[in-house]
């Protein structure tokens, strides 16, 4: 290579590069393996993490939330609805253990649309990995508030005096079952995450739509107290399954029906938002 000197003008001049300085700049290993899907979902759920990490007071309605729903209901109407407030803990308290992660879940919608607000979102889908990562991390991350929520609300109705005849067993597979529906029921807030324009937007919308939801649901009350076009709403209604399969489980009711019918619902939540939400996220234009 030339090292005569280039010359455009009387104050710039520009030398070439010789081999030797265009070597040792470059790099000479071979190019990283492209990560697979789980490597990149995994990377970005730990980024989840550090948000919550970083951001304690993230925390705050996670652990506040069900304290005061559980408190409020039970002492205010436990009486009322059910004849004492100890029998009203043990029907309430699975309701409660499901709205509380219903209404935690949309914070993932929430965080998604801050990325894109902050234009992280354009920087992700410039990389070189598996495009749904990014949803699918965060969903995966959110996993961590989804059990804080449910550890304070088992521990808060076992000083309140809840008694699960299920036992821990129970407990544990309610609790598997409450994450499979959240992990389904975040891709409807995801889709509004990815329509609406700024993170207060999302949180009004997921809002509006999510507590109509677990009131029109057998979260507080028998359905069957209920008139007849309503019972038939509350019956269609996801998070009512959800309650069900929950609060079988808990008092050692469950039937295989009652959990079969919520894994549909999950089932059903997915294939219907998943590739809406996924369509959407491959052509939002963020500009």
């Amino acid at each position: 290579m030339s090292a005569t000197p280039t010359t455009f003008n009387d104050n710039v001049v520009l030398k070439p590069v010789d081999n030797k300085t265009l070597h040792t700049a470059l790099s000479t290993r071979s190019r990283p393996p492209r990560p697979s899907a789980l490597d990149a979902s995994l990377t970005l759920a730990w980024r989840a993490m550090l948000k919550i990490k970083h951001v304690p007071m993230q925390l705050f309605d996670v652990t506040m939330f069900p304290i005061m729903m559980t408190l409020m209901f039970t002492f205010l109407f436990g009486g009322a609805l059910a004849g004492s407030v100890g029998e009203y803990l043990h029907f309430l308290l699975p309701g409660i253990f499901v709205m509380t992660v219903t209404m935690i879940s949309m914070y993932t919608a929430m965080a998604l649309n801050n990325d894109i607000t902050k234009g992280i979102f354009d920087r992700f889908r410039s990389l070189p990995f598996w495009r749904p990562a990014v949803i699918v991390g965060a969903l995966l991350g959110d996993t961590v508030r989804y059990t804080v929520a449910s550890v304070v609300v088992i521990v808060l109705g076992l000083i309140l005096g809840f008694r699960p005849d299920g036992g821990i067993v129970g407990v544990l597979l309610s609790f598997v079952l409450v994450l499979v529906f959240a992990f389904s029921l975040s891709w409807i807030w995801t889709m509004i995450g990815l329509l609406m324009k700024t993170p207060e937007s999302v949180m009004m919308v997921s809002s509006i739509a999510s507590f109509p939801l677990s009131f029109a649901s057998n979260v507080f009350v028998d359905p069957s107290t209920m008139p007849t076009w309503l019972q038939t709403i509350v019956y269609l209604n996801p998070i009512t399954h959800a309650v069900t399969a929950t609060r079988g489980l808990m008092h050692g009711t469950a039937t295989a029906e009652q959990i079969i019918t919520s894994l549909i619902s999950c089932a059903v939540l997915v294939a219907i938002f998943a590739p809406i939400t996924m369509y959407l996220y491959r052509n939002k234009n963020t500009h």
